[in-house]
């Protein structure tokens, strides 16, 4: 009978553990979109008027963004995690669905520098372009240092 609860509790806390982590995740995922707006925010310093027409459009191109990295992440690469075991003809399809999202983003990228560029001066989205450089080298910095110190 013991041993019954326990083959059925084991598989219901390792669901329970997996649930918490994966919040977890994305409660830490949040908390490093809310400190790069403060810090892009601090950075460019927005008169309201340019943050209201800046963020919807930094918004939504941040959004493209993530589902470019799905499908470049997940999509594509688990089947090149099977390249071993792909036809040629099958890497050729892979090679392209690759360049073609690799146009997609260049697409996407330019045609976000085109609008955030109206909305803000030519200075400021220079500027932008650093600061998020900045945030992700600091963010690397600070996931690096946690990392040494454990």
């Amino acid at each position: 009978m013991m041993i019954k609860k326990i083959k059925i509790l084991a598989p219901l806390l390792f669901l329970v553990a997996t649930l918490s982590l994966s919040s977890q995740e994305k409660q830490d995922w949040e908390k490093i979109k809310s400190l790069k707006v403060a810090f892009i925010s601090e950075r460019l310093e927005l008169t309201p008027k340019e943050a209201q027409s800046f963020w919807p459009i930094y918004n939504e191109h941040q959004s493209k963004k993530e589902g470019f990295f799905r499908v470049e992440r997940f999509e594509i690469g688990n089947e090149i995690k099977k390249l071993d075991a792909l036809s040629d003809a099958k890497a050729s399809e892979l090679l392209s669905r690759m360049q073609k999202l690799e146009e997609e983003k260049h697409k996407a990228e330019k045609t976000y520098i085109e609008k955030i560029s109206k909305t803000i001066s030519a200075k400021k989205t220079i500027l932008l372009m650093r600061s998020e450089e900045d945030f992700k080298r600091q963010l690397i910095k600070q996931y690096r240092q946690r990392r040494g110190s454990k």
